[in-house]
């Protein structure tokens, strides 16, 4: 038998359908598989080398691997006279037909069919320059014509080539296939070969998310439907029986507790027209109960069946972000929010959290909503925007049921990833640290409701809230214990428990400070060598830590009069010595002589020099005219009723050395000897700073001991 295969199509169309609308291996092997699952097959087998580029780059020209990629099934198949009216009709709308194999309905397990408008064969156009067709079918034939034996039953086969550089050309002549060496032929078995070879450079993803690509566009459920996938790497031959291949299964995401949505109805598809009344909405309690599974347009109902709900984690995996709508078990769309406009509140967690999977037979059912890649809906249409409408309702009322059960996984996947309990335990670790540890646990959980999806994920947040709870809570249970001794009316014993437990906290909350305190002191020392560190900044450092030149000093609020001595003081200053002095807390570029402090009832005047630097005279008598001035400051405004803060000066001055000579060397010394002035180096600046704060943890560490020994006597 001789067939002539005729493709009576535009070339235009055969690149716009083809070589343009489809780019991706997975969507051209997903149109493949749709179109066996609407010849009846229960098994489909792609076979593909996973994980490797189908072709090669070479000086920018694409060269051939000799690669291929084949998809077989089992369906009923075509004879060369179905060939010639169904297949190579590019366009014609299968499901108005009613012949054999034709229409709506597939002919053995009365499926409803996926395809309708006739271009998913040409999406291999869009990856490969040549199709191979080997297919067989119609009746079974039981006798071979022209042989008088009587055989098992036998299907008439089609064995053509299409090529796609022989049909994209410039003229619109009809293109008549290669036929291949087994066409007219019989076959034992009914069913179809699809084979593609000359590849675009594309690559196939590795199997695992190959299958998973595949498992994403079919939402179908059916002990008569499976597809396998198979390696044919060379380097995998001598893999074990079976390693090669993969079933694929269900597309499954495990999603968050009680945020789930489901829509329900008959087992019948979503199609119209519809009864309302056929399907149900199940939801959490906490919803409010509006949401129902379709919606309506001129008094007809569109029924949606399906689910949406929040996933257990966020998900990194773009093949489960968001709803995916299928539509007669094959994929129409995916969508995250349903085109809601950005910037709304909860629009991160949404976009994070939300997946689904909802079915709607009827997108495609009179008119076509569905793009011809299937990569999306027309949404502008009518009954788009209705279904666009429902859609924002439903992922509204799911981020208000999936509120609480999100924060509560946030907080289990905070604890979780930090070690939060365990981290808490080290570091307070004694019974006397009991109420430490209820309040650092309360912190931890408070911070971890406010974490975002992608922040419970980094390290370096987890811990950083983790060092927050640690940190606060000591502060926050000496304040509590000591508002409690405060309100205390029971006897004297009681009020010493509580003041034992803020001593606890104290020690704690001290002790942490201490610590940190000791980093900033080592990374002061490392600055101090570097010359572009400046006299100007190691003021300010000192301004807004002064316990670096006296422990003892912590930074206060400015009062009043503080602020008053201050700014008169920069007055008289500048009186004498136009831009010589700028206090550090005023809003100055002007280079500053000396930090300004207050401490308790003492104004302190500090100057701080460059390591290695030597106190020369001039600067002796700049601090003589500071000392001078604010001396006559606090005269003026001493108040007999005490209602002055001040009533001292005291002037340090960090200096490694001094080269002052006769009256401003004794001067010097003067000052010194009566502790109105106090010098300092630089490496007993830092040292003693250092050892006051070691010591401090060393006894903190000591108490910390002793209580945990108390806790276990």
């Amino acid at each position: 038998m001789t067939n002539k295969y005729v493709m009576t199509i535009s070339r235009l169309t055969i690149d716009k359908l083809g070589v343009k609308l489809y780019d991706r291996v997975s969507a051209v092997i997903a149109e493949l598989i749709a179109n066996s699952y609407d010849a009846d097959a229960t098994e489909v087998t792609v076979e593909a080398p996973m994980g490797q580029f189908l072709a090669k780059k070479s000086n920018g020209t694409v060269e051939d691997k000799g690669l291929e990629i084949s998809v077989k099934d089992n369906g009923i198949g075509m004879t060369p006279d179905e060939v010639k009216d169904y297949y190579l009709k590019v366009g014609a709308e299968r499901r108005r037909e009613n012949r054999r194999g034709r229409g709506e309905i597939s002919p053995l397990y009365n499926r409803r069919v996926m395809g309708r408008k006739g271009v998913g064969k040409l999406a291999p156009f869009g990856i490969c320059e040549e199709i191979e067709v080997l297919t067989s079918g119609g009746d079974p034939v039981v006798s071979i014509p022209n042989n008088s034996e009587v055989s098992k039953p036998r299907y008439l086969t089609a064995h053509f080539i299409l090529n796609r550089n022989k049909i994209v050309r410039d003229t619109d002549d009809d293109f008549v296939a290669d036929l291949g060496s087994e066409d007219g032929t019989f076959k034992a078995d009914k069913g179809t070969i699809i084979k593609l070879r000359k590849f675009s450079y594309r690559r196939v993803n590795k199997h695992e998310t190959f299958a998973r690509q595949i498992a994403q566009r079919f939402g179908i459920q059916s002990d008569k439907w499976k597809i396998i996938t198979r390696d044919t790497n060379p380097q995998i031959a001598g893999a074990s029986q079976g390693s090669n291949e993969r079933v694929v299964g269900a597309f499954n995401v495990e999603t968050m507790e009680n945020s789930k949505i489901e829509f329900r109805g008959p087992d019948r598809p979503t199609l119209l027209p519809s009864n309302p009344s056929d399907y149900t909405t199940i939801a959490p309690t906490t919803s409010s109960g509006e949401i129902k599974a379709g919606f309506e347009v001129d008094k007809s109902f569109y029924p949606i069946k399906g689910w949406v709900a929040y996933a257990k984690q966020p998900y990194k995996d773009d093949l489960i972000a968001g709803v995916r709508i299928y539509c007669r078990g094959k994929i129409a769309a995916q969508t995250s929010v349903f085109n809601r406009g950005a910037g709304f509140l909860g629009e991160h967690t949404i976009r994070s959290y939300l997946v689904g999977e909802i079915h709607a037979d009827w997108l495609d059912q009179t008119e076509d909503l569905i793009q011809t890649d299937r990569r999306d809906i027309l949404w502008s249409h009518e009954l788009g925007q209705a279904f666009e409408s429902w859609g924002q309702s439903v992922i509204k009322e799911i981020g208000k049921i999936a509120r609480d059960p999100l924060r509560k996984s946030m907080v289990a996947r905070f604890f979780a990833l930090g070690r939060v309990k365990e981290r808490i335990q080290k570091a307070f670790p004694s019974q006397q640290h009991d109420e430490i540890r209820k309040r650092a646990l309360r912190i931890a959980d408070a911070l971890g409701k406010s974490l975002r999806g992608d922040e419970v994920e980094d390290g370096d947040v987890v811990t950083s809230m983790i060092q927050l709870s640690l940190n606060l809570a000591p502060h926050i249970t000496l304040q509590d214990e000591l508002r409690a001794a405060a309100r205390q009316e029971s006897a004297i014993g009681t009020l010493g428990k509580i003041l034992e437990s803020a001593r606890v906290a104290e020690l704690s909350s001290f002790g942490r400070i201490a610590e940190d305190r000791l980093g900033v002191i080592k990374r002061l020392g490392e600055l101090r060598d570097d010359k572009k560190s400046g006299e100007v900044n190691f003021q300010k450092l000192l301004e807004r830590a002064p316990w670096l030149i006296n422990p003892e000093w912590s930074p206060v609020t400015k009062n009043q009069p503080f602020r008053t001595i201050s700014r008169e003081f920069q007055k008289r200053v500048e009186s004498f010595r136009p831009g010589a002095g700028q206090l550090t807390e005023a809003a100055s570029r002007k280079r500053p002589d000396f930090v300004l402090l207050s401490q308790n009832s003492c104004v302190q005047i500090v100057e701080i020099k460059n390591r290695g630097h030597a106190l020369q005279n001039d600067e002796m008598d700049r601090i003589i005219q500071y000392q001078e001035i604010m001396r006559d400051l606090i005269k003026e405004n001493s108040d007999p009723d005490g209602a002055f803060a001040f009533n001292n000066l005291h002037i340090t001055i960090i200096c490694d050395h001094t080269a002052l000579t006769g009256m401003h060397r004794a001067g010097f010394h003067s000052l010194q000897g009566v502790g109105e002035i106090t010098h300092i180096t630089w490496a007993a600046f830092l040292m003693r700073t250092r050892r006051v704060h070691e010591q401090f943890l060393e006894e903190a560490e000591r108490q910390r001991e002793l209580t945990g020994d108390e806790s276990n006597d």
